[in-house]
């Protein structure tokens, strides 16, 4: 048996519906990949309507699962809303919300506009809490029972990292949440718990937060104990315990999965003081671009 390899039993996940936002690329298509694999239908969510059809087209085929494309952003509470509505009209009543969806880029916090940080926390903590709201207030009105929602956050929603402080401060909110929640709503069966991932490589999200000019530099695989960065299947594997029967008794809780980075230095993003202003500068133009 190795880590790249599937955990759970094919039937794990039977009968489960469960919506994953930010699901159409990066690890919410790996996880959605493992879900559908595992028995359960799954909804994805992103802005990108083309790009989720794709994506659920694509693993549809390669899984023989249902996987369901919706638009939505989840910024804007009515476009939640509705999402939810469409989930659950489809493949019938939600079991499980994954509040996957994120934004970051790296950047000395004095460079960063107003916009550009509300962007960030609008992102990851209004749309975490604009999901979580509406699945939950649903789930309490129809008492729905054995429910749950798995935050994604990041090691550094605990210790805090400089380059990233609008991610730093939406997720700790949303750590605050899941903690705050798995405790007031579990009378109503609801189940709270919260991932942190070390370095997972995605092409998109990597390329853009890491551009090449500093990704020669600063290696993560140089922070990370284990000298390698995680593979997709590992994150999956746990992913679906958590969210799983398997895991019934777990709740209020954050799963470090990251190698032992953090414990070596805590601020993921705290070496790129090394950064000249000259270096900045080069990246913030490439950034730009690739918005």
């Amino acid at each position: 048996m190795k880590y790249t390899e599937q955990m759970l039993r094919e039937d794990a996940l039977s009968g489960k519906v469960i919506v994953v936002t930010g699901g159409g690329s990066g690890l919410g298509k790996s996880m959605t990949r493992y879900f559908l694999q595992l028995g359960a239908k799954v909804a994805i969510t992103s802005r990108n309507i083309e790009k989720l059809e794709g994506t659920a087209f694509e693993l549809s085929e390669e899984t023989g699962g249902t996987c369901f494309a919706v638009s939505c952003d989840v910024r804007n509470i009515e476009e939640v809303e509705a999402m939810h509505a469409q989930v659950i009209e489809k493949l019938g009543p939600v079991d499980v919300l994954v509040n996957n969806a994120a934004g970051n880029f790296i950047a000395p916090t004095e460079r960063l506009s107003s916009n550009a940080f509300d962007t960030i926390l609008d992102i990851v903590l209004k749309g975490t809490k604009n999901c979580t709201l509406t699945f939950g207030k649903h789930w309490i009105k129809t008492k729905q029972k054995s429910t749950n929602v798995l935050n994604v956050v990041t090691t550094y929603a605990y210790t805090g990292s400089g380059y990233v402080v609008p991610s730093a401060c939406a997720k700790a909110g949303v750590l605050a949440m899941t903690r705050s929640l798995a405790v007031e709503w579990a009378k109503y069966g609801m189940r709270f718990n919260a991932v942190a991932p070390g370095p997972f490589p995605t092409k998109g999200a990597w390329d853009r937060l890491l551009p090449a000019p500093i990704k020669k530099k600063f290696d993560p695989k140089k922070r990370i104990p284990l000298g390698r960065v995680g593979e997709h299947q590992e994150l999956a594997n746990l992913t679906a315990y958590m969210i799983s029967d398997f895991g019934a008794y777990l709740n209020g809780e954050v799963i470090t999965l990251d190698g032992g980075e953090w414990l070596k230095g805590a601020g993921q993003f705290n070496n790129l003081e090394q950064v000249s202003k000259t270096m900045w500068d080069v990246l913030e133009m490439a950034i730009r671009k690739k918005k």
